[in-house]
C-alpha cells in the first residue's frame, strides 16, 4: 500500500520549508456544505493556496480522485505539461447529490512526492 501524505499541524521549526511542501501538493475540496437530494453539483478539487506545483517531464501532477468515503466518484488523469508550469492544478467534478449525506475527500499523485490526500469535507443532503 502506497504512503499517503496528509495535513499535519506544522512545528514552528522548519516552518515555511514544511508549508511550502505542503501547501504545493496538498488537494482542497471545494463546494456547498448542502444540496438538494437527485440534483447536480459541482466539486472543485484544486492543489495548493498559496505555492505553485512544478508541471515538468519528471515532477507533475498525475492524478487527482474525488472520493466519497470508500468509493470513488471520478478521476482526472494528466500528463506533464497540461496546465502550465508552474500552477495550481485544479478539477471541476459535477455529481448527482445521492439519498445520503456525503463524507468528500480528494486525492491526488505527485510523480516525485507521492499520493497525498485532502481534508474531509461533509456535505449535508437535505
Amino acid at each position: 500500500m502506497p504512503r499517503v501524505f496528509k495535513a499535519t499541524e506544522i512545528e514552528k521549526e522548519g516552518k515555511e520549508i514544511k508549508r511550502d511542501y505542503l501547501d504545493r501538493h496538498m488537494p482542497h475540496v471545494i463546494c456547498p456544505d448542502e444540496v438538494k437530494r437527485g440534483e447536480k453539483f459541482a466539486i472543485k478539487v484544486v492543489l495548493g493556496e498559496e505555492y505553485l506545483h512544478p508541471d515538468e517531464h519528471e515532477h507533475f501532477i498525475s492524478v487527482i480522485q474525488l472520493w466519497n468515503r470508500e468509493t470513488l466518484l471520478a478521476e482526472a488523469r494528466y500528463t506533464a505539461g497540461v496546465y502550465g508550469n508552474p500552477s495550481h492544478p485544479e478539477i471541476d467534478f459535477y455529481i448527482t447529490a445521492p439519498e445520503v449525506s456525503m463524507n468528500l475527500s480528494a486525492m491526488a499523485v505527485c510523480t516525485k512526492h507521492g499520493l497525498w490526500q485532502s481534508e474531509d469535507k461533509t456535505v449535508k443532503v437535505i
